[in-house]
């Protein structure tokens, strides 16, 4: 496997990072995650853009010059591993650079480390046409979600309670309400109407949830941005996850408990069949 790390292509086990890059010490740096297919990465431009946020937010020194020139960078790592063919995963990751332990930034001279990975990506149709099920379980993330940084304890944690219970994914709730997915953004249909979280710092700005808020306004299906509250999940019509390598994944139970008919319904399946076809059109490729 090839990977870039600082400016350079290299195999796997040549790929190493000081022990001492804050990335590793602090969790300081942003990551991205992005879909290609076909050699080709989807939705770019909001990827950069919401990366280019987040390394303002926590004030890495890399200008969007630079991350404009990953896309590249993406491309060509998609290539040296032969998965040009198909779908893969990207892995982005820049942090604020190696340098001796101390909570305040080093010195600017130290240069951020920047490392892109790609991985066949194998979606799971089966889940994505039958549904799958979820547990809940409380937020207990730092107030600054819409960055995507690469402190995801609170995820990973709640990715654990979903594996045990033998789910897909954890819905996630704080003050009564439903904010997303340990990896997702989550949208439901209570009373008929379809609800999601809006764009606050509670939330990450998923692209995935960008591209079917576009959708939902073509195909004229009204969306609420308000939180869902926490009681009325489980009374629910419709549940979905969306995110780059969820696409839109109906969820047919939670905690147990049967969503809707427990099967995906009427409105997930129509902008999941909407969403794929959009995926699979801009790249000029089939499923």
């Amino acid at each position: 496997m090839i990977m870039y790390l600082n400016g350079q292509y290299v195999p796997r086990e040549s790929a190493l990072i000081p022990v001492e890059d804050r990335g590793f010490i602090f969790g300081d740096g942003i990551y991205e995650g992005v879909r290609a297919v076909g050699g080709k990465m989807f939705e770019w431009a909001p990827h950069a853009e919401r990366m280019d946020n987040g390394l303002k937010g926590l004030r890495i020194n890399f200008t969007r010059a630079q991350i404009d020139a990953l896309e590249a960078v993406c491309e060509r790592v998609v290539q040296e591993n032969g998965l040009v063919d198909g779908e893969a995963f990207l892995y982005l990751q820049v942090s604020r650079g190696a340098a001796p332990r101390t909570h305040h930034f080093p010195p600017a001279t130290v240069l951020p480390t920047v490392f892109v990975s790609a991985s066949k990506l194998v979606v799971p149709r089966k889940m994505r046409d039958e549904g799958c099920s979820a547990v809940t379980f409380p937020d207990m993330r730092w107030k600054r979600r819409d960055w995507k940084t690469v402190n995801l304890l609170g995820n990973v944690l709640a990715r654990q309670s979903a594996a045990e219970a033998g789910a897909y994914e954890a819905i996630l709730h704080e003050d009564g309400i439903v904010t997303e997915g340990a990896a997702t953004n989550v949208f439901a249909v209570v009373n008929g109407e379809m609800r999601t979280h809006p764009l606050t710092e509670r939330i990450l700005p998923g692209v995935t949830r960008k591209v079917l808020m576009e959708l939902f306004a073509d195909l004229k299906v009204p969306v609420r941005e308000e939180p869902i509250p926490f009681a009325q999940l489980f009374s629910a019509e419709e549940v979905f996850v969306c995110g780059s390598t969820t696409d839109v994944t109906p969820v047919v139970s939670i905690d147990g408990k049967t969503v809707g008919k427990g099967k995906p319904g009427p409105m997930t399946v129509q902008i999941r069949e909407a969403f794929e076809a959009r995926l699979y059109q801009a790249a000029g490729a089939s499923r």
